[in-house]
């Protein structure tokens, strides 16, 4: 066995109770054919797998995106991520697992105090009491990775103590562990679900979850934002304590304020609701196209507001980074829609996403073009005000991931928190527009396109990358001739079907086996049967009797497993 092998095998041995959980939870909501697929049969009780394979009996009242869903909410926090991670990404598991997954809650009982207390005084070095003038034991959020307390220091700094689960880490890591197991047999099994790239979204998931596992990454983060909005009239960003960080404690200070979706709470503040709306967008149009650099997760529990009408943001382990090319992208599509330039709509939506493998460009943009068009055609007639931008803007995503261009993962995750803020911008604002909103930024950045210094730069960079290309192709070149005359230039095949092809060998041969351990039983019976040996039951000697009622049971149930896969 190869290292890699051995690697392998002691992992699955080390998490083989967590592995028999999951198995059994989605044995238990339906999905027995699939697990039977990925070969983990093995790690079923014999009894379960006698009464369930060949099975696939969808339970009453649920489809299978809803029992997917529940599945991965009886397995706790790294299923929950997952779910959510899988919510953001509809051009790889289609809109309505999206929409199922989406409707899953990171909420969690808290974990007890005595807990608390002990994760705290062992990352610090030190006893809540000499920390804290004064710490609530009782959190006032809690989700699957950490909870949080309010608290005093001893300087009278009032602060916020964010404290990581216990043993949260090595249960994420036994779970990323599984689902690269599982990510390699459907590949291996499966082999449609190749189309879904099961290892790349397990990868996705392992690197998002890591860095919310990193508070001391989530520190950085948090000043990274502080800096972006010093000197900020309408954003506050709350200070964080250097020396109270660790990998699983983060002590931020405390914002006073109301949640931005307690309308009422800010209507008894005297703010005024029209200006919060759009102080609140231009902190994130900041962030989207001039810094690059924004805050992923602007849910209503993550934004506050100050009696003096500011905006405190908080959780900073959620962040999407733009590169200048997507920022100028992002900036030309909103002008494109402001200015119902469709044509450069079109083609910015095929320039901002990556076409599939297999895909004719050509083609893709003339059909992708055809129903573009066709979708937007109700707006010509319309003005700005009139026009529900988000809503276009989700249709016009759907219908590029419909079309089979598969957008980068930071876009999508802009995409989210727009709605997000729309929405929030809405109930705020009954007369937000969205889009207006967004013009003068996204003007700003599109004229910095024509920046002296931007074109110097570019060109620049475009000799350079020529001249190494010269410098390095006559090198490249040599080699392979090189190799090509020594015979080292090899030529890989890769079968397409073949690990089907192998698999349904595999279980033709064991259904042949399986007949003639079933015709040896018959033949032992009667042999049995005619020497009248043994005690006797309804005249027949009971030993013959049992071994032709048993192979007449496996025999039943070899049928029915034929029947079942549809091949006769």
């Amino acid at each position: 066995m190869s290292p890699s092998g051995l690697v392998r095998f002691w992992q699955t041995y080390k998490n083989l109770a967590r592995i028999r959980q999951i198995a059994n939870v989605f044995l238990m909501h339906g999905f027995g054919q699939f697990i039977e697929q990925i070969n983990l049969q093995r790690f079923i009780p014999l009894r379960k797998r006698l009464r369930v394979f060949g099975q696939w009996q969808p339970l009453e009242k649920h489809s299978i995106p809803e029992r997917l869903r529940i599945a991965f909410s009886e397995l706790g926090p790294s299923f929950i991520k997952l779910a959510q991670i899988l919510s953001s990404r509809p051009d790889i598991i289609t809109n309505e697992y999206a929409d199922e997954f989406g409707k899953l809650q990171d909420r969690v009982p808290p974990f007890p105090s005595a807990d608390v207390k002990k994760v705290i005084e062992a990352e610090l070095r030190t006893t809540i009491e000499e920390i804290f003038s004064d710490f609530d034991e009782a959190p006032f959020a809690a989700a699957s990775i950490a909870q949080v307390h309010n608290a005093t220091l001893k300087n009278g700094d009032k602060v916020v103590v964010k404290i990581q689960r216990p043993d949260i880490r090595k249960l994420i890591d036994t779970d990323i562990a599984i689902l690269r197991t599982v990510a390699r047999l459907m590949v291996r099994h499966i082999p449609d679900a190749a189309v879904f790239n099961p290892e790349g979204i397990v990868e996705e998931f392992a690197k998002t979850v890591t860095k919310e596992l990193d508070f001391i990454g989530e520190a950085r983060n948090a000043q990274r934002f502080r800096k972006n909005f010093a000197g900020s009239e309408s954003v506050y960003i709350p200070a964080v304590y250097p020396d109270f960080v660790t990998e699983k404690v983060i002590i931020l200070e405390r914002l006073e304020g109301v949640k931005i979706n307690n309308i009422s709470a800010i209507a008894s503040l005297g703010v005024d609701r029209k200006k919060l709306a759009r102080d609140g967008l231009n902190g994130y149009f900041k962030m989207i196209f001039e810094d690059g650099f924004f805050h992923a997760d602007p849910h209503p529990g993550n934004i506050f507001v100050f009696p003096d009408g500011r905006i405190g943001l908080m959780d900073f382990g959620m962040v999407g980074r733009l590169t200048p090319e997507m920022m100028e992208s992002i900036a030309n599509t909103f002008l494109a829609f402001f200015n119902k330039d469709f044509d450069r709509l079109i083609d910015e939506y095929i320039d901002l996403g990556l076409l599939k493998e297999g895909i004719d460009p050509d083609i893709f943009r003339k059909k992708f073009r055809a129903d573009l068009v066709e979708l937007l055609e109700p707006v010509y007639g319309l003005t700005i005000s009139e026009i529900n931008f988000i809503d276009y803007m989700e249709k016009v995503s759907r219908l590029a991931i419909r079309h089979g261009l598969t957008i980068p993962s930071d876009l999508i995750l802009v995409n989210k928190t727009i709605l997000m803020l729309d929405n929030i911008g809405r109930q705020l604002d009954p007369g937000f527009n969205f889009i207006a909103a967004a013009e003068p930024y996204a003007s700003k950045m599109a004229r910095s396109r024509l920046n002296p210094q931007r074109i110097f730069d570019k060109a620049k960079d475009n000799i350079a990358e020529i001249s190494d290309l010269l410098i390095t192709t006559p090198k490249q070149i040599s080699r392979l001739l090189g190799k090509a005359l020594k015979n080292e230039i090899s030529l890989k095949v890769d079968p397409i079907g073949i690990d089907r092809l192998i698999r349904d060998i595999d279980r033709s041969s064991n259904r042949l086996a399986f007949s003639v351990i079933v015709a040896a039983i018959i033949v032992g019976s009667s042999l049995l049967l005619q020497s009248g040996i043994g005690p006797r039951i309804f005249g027949l000697p009971a030993i013959g009797a049992a071994g032709f009622f048993m192979a007449f049971l496996l025999g039943l149930w070899l049928l029915i497993s034929i029947l079942k896969s549809g091949r006769l």
